[in-house]
């Protein structure tokens, strides 16, 4: 009688990186997509500004706040957007995006319309989730400021 014999394997085969990552990655990939997009609407945003717009003065004036104010948020909101967009920076931009939509909210709640809070928190929980992905990058972006410092 003869017996056909395998070798049986000796270790079974690695998981692929993108089953290992699973979720992880369609939750980065979301993520990318969220920076890209929030980078477009908060860089259109404060070109608006930057180029005094109608509906940006009229949002200032109605707030009582002058013209410097405007630029200067204006500012902020492209070089954030900018910022976003650069892998190494991101994370940053998310975090100084937090503190600027947190104004936001507050404006819109005392000054301006007070159901339209409630765009600029969601925002905030986005910028959130988008700095706590990016935490590594961050991370090493810190320490290397605190090398050439």
């Amino acid at each position: 009688m003869s017996e056909i014999t395998t070798a049986a394997p000796t270790s079974a085969a690695p998981a692929s990186p993108a089953a290992t990552a699973g979720h992880r990655g369609r939750g980065a990939v979301a993520l990318t997509v969220a920076r890209y997009v929030l980078a477009l609407f908060l860089g259109f945003s404060g070109i608006a500004k930057l180029i005094a717009h109608e509906s940006a003065i009229e949002s200032f004036d109605r707030m009582g706040w002058g013209h410097g104010a405007m630029y200067a948020i204006g500012g902020l909101e492209t070089a954030g957007a900018i910022a976003l967009l650069v892998p190494v920076l991101a994370g940053v931009a998310a975090i100084a995006f937090c503190g600027l939509l947190a104004g936001a909210s507050i404006v819109q709640l005392t000054l301006l319309d007070p159901p339209n809070a409630v765009m600029p928190a969601v925002l905030i929980v986005v910028m959130v989730l988008i700095a706590r992905d990016r935490r590594d990058a961050t991370a090493a972006l810190v320490a290397r400021v605190r090398r050439s410092a």
